[in-house]
């Protein structure tokens, strides 16, 4: 779902996450900030030991988003079942900032295999 539409009804009823959003000046973006502004309250306490995964897109180095991402999970009590992902894209020019950015097919195929592996495992119980 994109993080515009994620409610805590949608939250509650997941089994795990899958948390994937582009870093923008060494954080997360305001989209996934917002959802989170939004959410944490309403399910904190709620959905303590659900698995969660990452994936982030950064210019450089994407750490900044990252550590966000685990502090909230931390606070949720979210446990982290894979290793973090950053794709980076290597726009450092000012002109490689400002445009329109694509993710390669490959991270697209291991996004989607992450995806899958995440969802296999809460079925299968693993998580």
């Amino acid at each position: 779902m994109k993080a515009a539409d994620v409610m805590p009804p949608h939250l509650l009823e997941a089994g795990g996450y899958l948390f994937a959003c582009p870093e923008n000046l060494a954080t997360m973006s305001g989209a996934m900030k917002e959802m989170f502004d939004r959410c944490y309250y309403p399910v904190l306490g709620r959905i303590e030991g659900r698995p969660y995964a990452t994936m982030i897109a950064a210019g450089s180095d994407g750490e900044g988003a990252q550590r966000q991402l685990d502090r909230i999970a931390k606070g949720w009590r979210l446990k982290r079942v894979t290793e973090p992902w950053i794709v980076i894209t290597n726009a450092q020019t000012s002109k490689d900032i400002a445009a329109q950015k694509t993710v390669e097919p490959i991270d697209l195929e291991n996004a989607a295999t992450m995806g899958k592996a995440l969802a296999e495992g809460l079925e299968a119980g693993i998580f």
